[in-house]
């Protein structure tokens, strides 16, 4: 099944404006070999308020997802010290 990807729309002005150059392209590259192809294999489900999400590891950094049918909506990137607190506000979007 092909899945298409949906950011959300604060991930390019606000997410990837602290992250290093180098991890920016880590993170693209995840996203396009590891998350697009098969998105229940590649990230782990997360628990309690979370429920229903899923994260992606790469080093330091989380992506924060879910998935609808065919479509993987990117809700989250950031250092894993503060992604979890910071992803509440995008949930109702």
């Amino acid at each position: 099944m092909a899945y298409t990807v949906i950011y959300h729309p604060d991930i390019p002005k606000e997410d990837l404006a602290g992250i290093p150059q180098n991890m920016k392209e880590a993170i693209k590259r995840a996203i396009e070999t590891r998350l697009i192809p098969d998105p229940f294999v590649a990230g782990e489900p997360l628990r309690h308020s979370l429920k229903g999400h899923r994260k992606l590891r790469v080093g330091d950094y989380r992506i924060i997802y879910r998935i609808q049918s065919d479509k993987i909506i990117i809700l989250k990137i950031g250092h894993r010290k503060e992604v979890y607190s910071k992803v509440f506000p995008r949930l109702s979007s």
